[in-house]
This record gives C-alpha cells, sequence and structure tokens, in this order.
C-alpha cells in the first residue's frame, strides 16, 4: 500500500476510534455511579464487574489476534468489535439489577476482539521512525472522542437521566461501524493464510521480560471507577464527577502524539518509566492528600500516565514481535495485561472496604516500582522487523 493510501487508512481507524470512544466515555463517567447509586452494587461488586471488564478485554484480543493472523483477516473482527459495544450500551439502559451488567459488560469489553487485528494493521503501514506516532495520534483521537464524549456528558446528562443517555450513546459506536465497512478494504497482503504454527514457548527472553513487567505494573492498575468515586467522597459533588473524568481524557489526548513521536526519538524505554512515574504520583496524592486541588493535579498526572503508556507499550511490543504474527503477539499481550487487570480491581474493591480508601494505592505503588525496575533490563530492538 502507497504511503497516501496507508494514512488514508490509519486516519479512517482514528476517526472510528474517535466515534466508539465518544459513546464510551458519555457514559464512563456515570458507570460507577449508576452501579453503586442506581443499581446499589458495593464497591467490591464495582471492582469485580470492572475487573471482570478487563479479563475479557484481554481474552477477545488474544483470540481475535491469533484468528485474524490464522486467517489473514482483519476488517470483520474490527467491525463486530465496535457493534458490540454498540450493542451493550442498549442493554444497560434497559438494565434494573447489578446482576444484568455482567453479560452485557462481557458484551461490551468484548468489543475489543477489534484492538489486536487493527493494531497490527497501523504496525505494518508504519515504519520505526513513524509507529510510535502513528499509535500515539490513535490514542490521542482515541481521547479527543472521549472528550467529546464526556462534554456530551456534562451537558446533556441532567435532561436526558441514566436510561435514556444509555440509548444515546449507542449511536456514535454505530457511525463507526459503518466507517469501517465503506471505507476500509481488506488488503492483499492479507489474503494468504500463515500455516507456520505459532509457539509461545518460543517467545524470546527480552519480549517475556517486558511482558512481565507490564503485568507487574498491571496489577497495581485498579480501574478508573475508583478514582471517580475517591473525588465523590473527597468533597466533588455527582455532577462535577464527569469534569474530572474530562481533565484526564483532555491531558491524555492532548499528549499521546507527542509521547509517541518523543519515543521515536529517544526510545520506548524512557516513555514507559515515565510513565509509570506518573501513576506513582497518582497513588501518591491520593495517599497523602484529601483536599479538591490535590484531587485534581491526580487526574492530570493520570492523563499523562494513559498518554505516555497506551501508545508506546503497542508499539514496543509490535516492534518486539514477528512481522507476520503482529496481531497475536500483540493480542496475547493484551490478554495477559486484562487478566492482572481484573485481580487488582477486585482486590482493590476489598482493600477500600476492608482497609479505607488509601489501602489500593499504597499496594499499586509497591507494583509500580518493582515494575519499573524490571523495565529497566528489557532491550529494545533498533532494526525494523
Amino acid at each position: 500500500m502507497d504511503k497516501q493510501n496507508s494514512r488514508k487508512t490509519i486516519r479512517t481507524f482514528a476517526w472510528a476510534s474517535f466515534f466508539n470512544d465518544m459513546g464510551s466515555d458519555m457514559i464512563y463517567p456515570i458507570w460507577p455511579l449508576f452501579v453503586t447509586t442506581v443499581l446499589g452494587a458495593p464497591m467490591s461488586v464495582l471492582g469485580f464487574i470492572d475487573g471482570l471488564g478487563e479479563a475479557v478485554v484481554s481474552v477477545s484480543q488474544a483470540v481475535s489476534g491469533y484468528l485474524s493472523d490464522h486467517w489473514r483477516k482483519r476488517k470483520i473482527f474490527i467491525v463486530l468489535g465496535y457493534l458490540f459495544g454498540s450493542l451493550s450500551r442498549v442493554g444497560y439502559a434497559f438494565s434494573s439489577i447489578w446482576q444484568h451488567l455482567i453479560p452485557l459488560k462481557i458484551l461490551d469489553r468484548a468489543g475489543n476482539i477489534r484492538g489486536a487485528p487493527r493494531d497490527a494493521v497501523i504496525a505494518d503501514l508504519s515504519t520505526q521512525n513513524d509507529r510510535g506516532r502513528n499509535f500515539g495520534l490513535l490514542r490521542a483521537v482515541d481521547n479527543l472522542g472521549a472528550v467529546c464524549g464526556i462534554l456530551i456528558c456534562i451537558f446533556l446528562f441532567n435532561t436526558a437521566g441514566y436510561r435514556h443517555f444509555f440509548l444515546w450513546a449507542a449511536i456514535p459506536s454505530a457511525i463507526s461501524v459503518l466507517l469501517i465497512m465503506l471505507f476500509i478494504k481488506e488488503g492483499q497482503t492479507l489474503r494468504a493464510k500463515i500455516y507456520n504454527r505459532l509457539s509461545f514457548k518460543n517467545l524470546d527472553s527480552n519480549f517475556r521480560l517486558f511482558l512481565a513487567a507490564s503485568s507487574v505494573s498491571a496489577l497495581g492498575l485498579f480501574s478508573y471507577s475508583f478514582l471517580l468515586i475517591y473525588a465523590r467522597d473527597n468533597g466533588f459533588q455527582i455532577g462535577y464527577v464527569p469534569v474530572l473524568y474530562l481533565i484526564f481524557s483532555a491531558v491524555a489526548s492532548l499528549f499521546s502524539m507527542p509521547f509517541g513521536t518523543l519515543a521515536d526519538k529517544i526510545g520506548r524505554k524512557p516513555v514507559l518509566i515515565a510513565s509509570n512515574i506518573f501513576w506513582g504520583i497518582v497513588c501518591a496524592i491520593f495517599i497523602y492528600f484529601s483536599n479538591r486541588y490535590a484531587v485534581i493535579v491526580a487526574f492530570i498526572f493520570f492523563g499523562l500516565h494513559r498518554a505516555a503508556v497506551e501508545p508506546v507499550q503497542k508499539t514496543l511490543v509490535s516492534e518486539l514481535a514477528p512481522t507476520d504474527y503482529r496481531a497475536s503477539y500483540l493480542g496475547a499481550f493484551q490478554m495477559v495485561i486484562g487478566l492482572c487487570a481484573f485481580p487488582a480491581s477486585f482486590i482493590a474493591g476489598i482493600l477500600w472496604d476492608k482497609f479505607g480508601i488509601q489501602a489500593p494505592f499504597r499496594l499499586s505503588i509497591g507494583f509500580t516500582v518493582i515494575s519499573t525496575v524490571m523495565l529497566l533490563f528489557v532491550k529494545e530492538k533498533t532494526s525494523e522487523n
């Protein structure tokens, strides 16, 4: 594919991601309040549901990544992923007890079957000199969609209420489905199957070390819902909680592409280490400060963390993976990280209920320090796959 068509494909993916994240983030700021206040679930249940969602993300990406490489098909997984997200929000609108949310959350997060196949296409269309920038662009537009979704939430939620608002949030993802169906064509390079069997027993030690370091970090990265509930319990009225998520998303949108570009210039590891430092600052603020200004600063650093970690992790994984198995490696990586996120949120909820609001943040700092030390020993690839 020539450079112009490559850029067009990446822009289409970016716009589809924009609309999907707009729909997702229309409901993200009110999600923990809906679960705990409207449906009456305790914090441990909120942690369980959110953690289960991350586990489903992980498994769905691993399965879709492997099948996408084996069948050499990407588009079908991307279309279905956006469709699942849209349908799940319709289901949320009709939920009357928190138990209804479990299968719907599974459907919602199974929508991430789009992730590994899409990321593999972006990696294939990029070079080592612009791969970080391209993944950063995708995350920047993702987060820009989140900003728009949160603004819609702030200005229209009180008018619509929970039920109608969930139905409205299904529309943007339906637009994403149309964009992919109309403007993305399956590339000729994806027509032939790969018959060589992929075995993860053959992963090199460097990739395993990076996977282990990222897994340890993920064990401390519980759901954003805990940060929003913390803000509510420390002086922020319910109507202002979405504003904090807006701050986070705006910062993540502004800095994702610069961090991706910076990773192209100075390497992937320094940016990833910086992301761990940002998260450590978030935890420290929530442990030692409880005023409103400190909470706002914490959400700014939370945005910086996400802006640095998400595009650069994908960039490094795609470069450490064999070219023919990028979707499989990206999916497997997300599977392991997601499986770690499940106990992270669940344990955080239990610690919150049993030992108080600061306990999960203290545990998270410990995991983050260990992950950073491990990351120091990871070696980056210096040549294109």
